[in-house]
């Protein structure tokens, strides 16, 4: 009889050596907390932290993505239709596969934690793995 191995369970605090990807226009940032770079395979997530006036640059996956607002507001944009839905402290989205979108900070600014499901290669293709 052979054992599957079980899977490994981790903590990883987004406060510490999580890379930054370039995906905000103006002051913020975007932490990769989860993602192939330390060993996901079926999820990843950023924490995008927005002050006031910035937003992402336009993104789009091949698979779908959630977002869960933390603190602030601000809205996420339908970049293709240019239509925009409000969001606010406890907010969460849904895009589909293919969408063309952006997340804007509103007047407190906006932190939000999320990303595509399974990982996008090309948003973390210049990530350098753990222990490399």
């Amino acid at each position: 009889m052979t054992s599957t191995p079980l899977p490994r369970v981790r903590v990883i605090d987004s406060a510490v050596g999580c890379p930054e990807i370039p995906i905000v226009e103006g002051e913020g940032n975007a932490k990769v907390v989860l993602s192939p770079h330390n060993g996901a395979t079926f999820r990843s997530f950023q924490l995008v932290s927005l002050k006031q006036g910035a937003r992402t640059i336009g993104l789009r996956h091949a698979s779908n993505c959630v977002y869960y607002v933390m603190e602030g507001s601000g809205a996420i944009v339908d970049a293709a239709a240019g239509s925009r839905v409000d969001l606010a402290e406890g907010s969460m989205v849904h895009i589909d596969a293919g969408d063309l979108y952006r997340i804007e900070a509103g007047e407190a600014g906006i932190k939000v934690i999320g990303g595509p499901c399974p990982p996008d290669e090309n948003l973390y293709a210049g990530l350098t793995a753990v222990g490399s």
